[in-house]
């Protein structure tokens, strides 16, 4: 597929609440949680845009621009959302939305190289990845005809990404890593604690 017809988005709107803080501030090996992903992602896309509700610091990039959600407190279909309609909004010629969390700091580029070439945009509107038996919702590619649709079932008070990925019809990647999971996502301190062990290690 043409990934120049891709938009790169970071989904920072979350509350984090089990952490505490913003975990997208929170600092691993002396570099914020969010950058780990940027760094990775930064160089696959034309442009990249964080959404947090929050004014967040990143690693600068003249291609990535920050912005909030159109609404609050819908969860991550909101973000994503959000996304399209900037790129409707900003007259874009992008036609999917690539997404991503802002705390698997273990994953890596060659993960979504190799995602992007399994997929095959004639074959749905929307992609998962999944790796080990455990789907990751939030590591999707959306194509911007199911706006309408989202925006209709935000207001209707859907919230799930599961949920409303299944009711639309999602295409699943499946990958395999016998090591170290790439997904490992922080959402408690003690997580944090087994982030820095699996960075000592890695």
């Amino acid at each position: 597929m043409d990934h120049s017809k891709i938009l790169g988005v970071v989904l920072a709107g979350g509350k984090s609440q089990r952490f505490g803080e913003d975990k997208s501030q929170v600092k691993l090996a002396d570099k914020l949680l969010i950058d780990y992903i940027l760094s990775e992602i930064n160089d696959e896309f034309k442009e990249l845009l964080i959404i947090s509700n929050n004014l967040i610091k990143f690693q600068k990039s003249d291609k990535i621009s920050l912005i909030e959600d159109f609404k609050k407190n819908l969860g991550p279909l909101g973000g994503v959302f959000t996304a399209m309609k900037w790129i409707k909004d900003n007259n874009k010629e992008y036609q999917w939305v690539s997404t991503f969390p802002t705390d698997t700091p273990f994953f890596k580029t060659q993960i979504l190289k190799d995602f992007f070439n399994k997929v095959k945009p004639e074959e749905s509107k929307l992609f998962f990845i999944k790796s080990n038996n455990t789907r990751h919702n939030i590591f999707g590619l959306w194509s911007l005809d199911l706006i309408d649709k989202l925006e209709e079932d935000l207001e209707k008070g859907v919230r799930k990404v599961e949920v409303w990925a299944d009711s639309v019809g999602v295409k699943i990647i499946n990958m395999r890593f016998d090591k170290n999971n790439p997904f490992f996502n922080i959402n408690t301190r003690e997580d944090l604690e087994k982030a820095k062990v699996n960075l000592l290690n890695d």
